[in-house]
Parts: C-alpha cells; structure tokens; sequence
C-alpha cells in the first residue's frame, strides 16, 4: 500500500496563513520587559521602551509640557531649512469627536490626552514665493512634498521621544488618513498641505506587553540590501512569528492571536487609511503633481 495517504493535503491552497506553534510563556518572556543594547543611557532606554498607548486617564497634560514637547519638535532636523512642517493642537473636543469618527478610533475623540496633528506644510513657503512676485510651481513637484514629508515626520518623532521621557504615553495617528479631505477640511487645511499624521500623549491608564520588532537579519544589511532567500533570514522569520504570536497571545487587550506573516498574507493594503484616495487628494492640494 501506499503511504502518499499519511502525506499532507498537496492539494491545498499554498499562500493561506498558516499558524506557527506557540512557544510557553516564562517568566523572563522579552515581552514583559523593554530590550536592552550593549550601550545605554536614560535616553536609549526611553526609546527601547517605547509601547503604544490608547488608554490615558483624565489627568490633563500641564500646559508648560505641551509647550516643551511642541518646541521640541519645532527644533528638529529640517531638509534645506525649508521647515516645511506645522503642528495642529486639537482643544475643540467636536474637532477631535469628528476625527475620531474618520479614523474609525473612538479612543481620539473626548478630552483624554493631548491631541496634536503634524502636517506637511509647502503653502507657507508658496506664499512667500508668491508675495515676492515667484511662482510656486516647486511646492507642487513630488521631490518637495517628500521633504516634507521627512520633517513632518521627524518632528512627530522628536515629539514623541520627548514625551516618553517624561513619563506621558503616545501613540501615533496614521488612521488620520482615513479619510483625508474631510481631515483637511476640518483643520481648515490650506493648499500645498498635507495631514501626514496625529499623535495622542496623556498620563498612561494601561500598561501593554512591548511589542516585537522584525530581526536584524531581515532588516539591517551592510553595502546591500540583506538577503531574504538565506536560511539565516527564513529561521529568523518564523522565528520572529513564533514571538509574535506569543505577543498577541500574551496581549490583554484583546484575545487576537496571529503572526507577522499571516497579517501580512491576509490584510496587509485594506485598512481604510491604505485605500483612501490619497494621490486625487494630494492633487487637489497642488501637491505632487509633477
């Protein structure tokens, strides 16, 4: 007789998600403690500790705080000293009801935390250009809304580094860009803008597991991009699943269990804020157009 029965099924689908074994969580799980490097300082251990937060309690954050950690941001690296970047407090708790509803994020509406948005921002420079008698043809090319782009995003960084070290949660917005027009309208966005992303800080109200990140085999290389075929990278991969799994598993937010590969596999561009019409939004900003 023919063993092929005790095979498994050839005949099924090759690319579903499939889901590793879960190793046993100990008491010295990484996931319970931040990660550490061979050099530290208070400054290192603040950003390996980094955990997103979407819980606060109702202590408000000192106005002397939001002061700090919005000039910290304003000091951050610029592309040319352009300083293409603004940065919309939201107080109006309507404003922050409505942008929750947009994100599809209950947790940004009400009066809990500190909500800003940091926006990429060509028009400040288009209407100095165009006071000057210049046209503003550079602010709608794609190499100006990339750098943009870049000190927008620096900027949310150094925010949120800042806030971390003083003891606040954060968590950044991407979800902002569910529905960008409607974001834009009502910050009451000008041309040549652009919403790039939200951050929440506030005094913590949970304390989640810390989250894995991808290994260094699959995501450092030296003079090359790291080769993903390597048995070296496809070990650490599913070993990298295994973990995250445990991390889900582990979670106390929610009883989701999956790996990295499978959210990959399974979702990876639905979320409203990948298939929103970004590109006919930017054009209708003026930006990225040539």
């Amino acid at each position: 007789m023919s063993d092929q029965s005790a095979q498994p099924n050839q005949s099924a689908q090759p690319n579903q998600p499939t889901q590793p074994v879960k190793p046993p969580v100990t008491d010295d799980d990484p996931l319970l403690t931040a990660p550490t490097t061979p050099v530290t300082n208070e400054t290192i251990r603040t950003q390996l500790a980094h955990r997103t937060i979407r819980a606060f309690t109702d202590e408000p954050v000192a106005e002397d705080i939001m002061d700090t950690l919005i000039d910290v941001a304003r000091r951050s690296p610029t592309s040319s000293f352009y300083q293409q970047m603004t940065i919309i407090r939201v107080t109006n708790e309507d404003t922050r009801n409505a942008l929750a509803r947009n994100a599809g994020q209950p947790y940004i509406g009400g009066t809990k935390g500190e909500l800003v948005i940091f926006v990429a921002d060509l028009h400040r420079n288009a209407v100095i250009r165009e006071r000057a008698g210049q046209p503003t043809d550079p602010a709608s090319t794609i190499n100006a809304y990339q750098q943009a782009g870049r000190d927008t995003l620096i900027a949310a960084q150094n925010y949120v580094i800042a806030a971390e070290s003083l003891r606040l949660g954060a968590v950044y917005l991407g979800s902002i860009g569910a529905k960008p027009q409607e974001t834009i309208d009502l910050l009451g966005l000008p041309a040549h803008t652009y919403p790039v992303v939200g951050v929440l800080v506030g005094h913590p109200a949970q304390e989640p597991q810390f989250k894995p990140r991808l290994p260094r085999e699959l995501t450092v290389g030296v003079d090359a991009y790291p080769d993903l075929d390597s048995d070296q990278a496809r070990a650490a991969l599913d070993d990298y699943d295994a973990l995250v799994t445990r991390y889900y598993d582990m979670r106390n937010l929610n009883s989701r269990v999956d790996s990295f590969s499978n959210q990959i596999i399974s979702k990876y561009g639905t979320s409203p804020s990948e298939t929103a019409p970004t590109m006919q939004v930017m054009n209708d900003q003026g930006l990225v157009q040539r």
